[in-house]
């Protein structure tokens, strides 16, 4: 029921302008009809504009849980003093003129980079454990009949995902550099366990696209939180990518639990029917069934895993397997 007790702290996380709203109340019928009106675990709608009572009423009126609405800091949505606006300004143009995808959009870095180091840290998350990303406009395509929170929790996975796809490699053209500097300057915070391979097939030489797709991710939140990734992410920051190029959360956050996460702590939610407009991913066989899924596996137009650019979801099963006895999750 609501406010009682959950058997993991966790919440939906929604990041949303208050025109989102009817958008907005589709993504939570969805996710209240095929998981959540049996489990009622909170929503959190972060903006950076207060949201209006509009948006409060109509967001509220879709779940029984509770709902929290909350304001992000202007330093979190804001150009540190390294940054050099009028490059950035520059930067935004050239690639606006290159036709690369939101070249040329000033909110969207701002969005990339809060969703890659700061929501987290928003007070309303304090209380909270584990986190799934929710967005407008999405779809889910089947009935989740378990906990995937208690699901992480229990066997100690950190990070949770539905599709993998390439990254338009013309935003992060130096990504990869900074990547490598980092790596080379913090040696001691690589695990040489990890799922590295996944997004580098040659030894760490280039990044090969590879990403989870973030606008659905569930993850535990003491790995933003922790030591390896807070220091990543304000690496990253001082490069000044998020502005003179176009970084995204979702390189960001992938190349990270690549980097320092073994492959039994990522876990592949392949059994959760998920659409986001552009691209799906369907479930097949008995699960299709069981969960009373609506889409087809078989439409390439829109189920990514089963199309070229889907490639990345399925090389993920080739990573090899940690070695048992340093494992620190447990796959089933």
């Amino acid at each position: 029921m609501p406010g009682d007790p959950k058997p993991v702290k966790a919440c939906f996380v929604v990041l949303a302008r208050n025109r989102d709203w009817r958008s907005l109340r589709e993504s939570m019928k969805q996710m209240e009809d095929r998981f959540n009106h049996r489990y009622n675990y909170p929503y959190v709608f972060l903006n950076d504009e207060p949201f209006t009572d509009e948006f409060k009423n109509m967001t509220r009126s879709m779940t029984l849980a509770d709902v929290h609405f909350g304001q992000i800091p202007r330093e979190h949505w804001s150009y540190p003093q390294w940054i050099d606006q009028e490059k950035a300004r520059e930067k935004r143009k050239q690639m606006e003129e290159n036709h690369v995808m939101y070249g040329g959009s000033e909110s969207y870095r701002h969005m990339c980079r809060f969703e890659s180091g700061f929501f987290y840290r928003h007070p309303i998350m304090e209380q909270f454990d584990y986190y799934w990303r929710l967005e407008p406009g999405i779809q889910y395509l089947c009935d989740i009949s378990y906990d995937p929170f208690l699901y992480m929790k229990q066997r100690n996975i950190k990070y949770g995902w539905t599709i993998g796809i390439y990254e338009l490699m013309n935003t992060v053209p130096t990504l990869w550099d900074s990547v490598k500097k980092f790596m080379a300057e913090h040696k001691e915070l690589i695990p040489k366990h990890n799922s590295l391979w996944w997004v580098s097939r040659d030894n760490g030489t280039s990044y090969n696209g590879c990403h989870f797709w973030s606008n659905f991710e569930i993850a535990d939140l003491s790995f933003y939180r922790g030591e390896q990734y807070s220091k990543f992410f304000d690496f990253l920051d001082h490069e000044g990518g998020f502005f003179y190029e176009r970084w995204g959360d979702a390189p960001v956050h992938s190349i990270a639990a690549a980097m320092f996460l073994q492959k039994e702590e990522v876990h592949w939610f392949n059994d959760i029917g998920y659409l986001h407009p552009g691209w799906q991913h369907c479930p097949r066989g008995d699960v299709w069934l069981k969960n009373r899924c609506t889409c087809n596996p078989d439409d390439t137009d829109k189920t990514i895993t089963n199309a070229d650019w889907g490639k990345c979801s399925h090389e993920w099963k080739l990573l090899p397997d940690t070695p048992e006895e340093f494992r620190k999750a447990r796959a089933d």
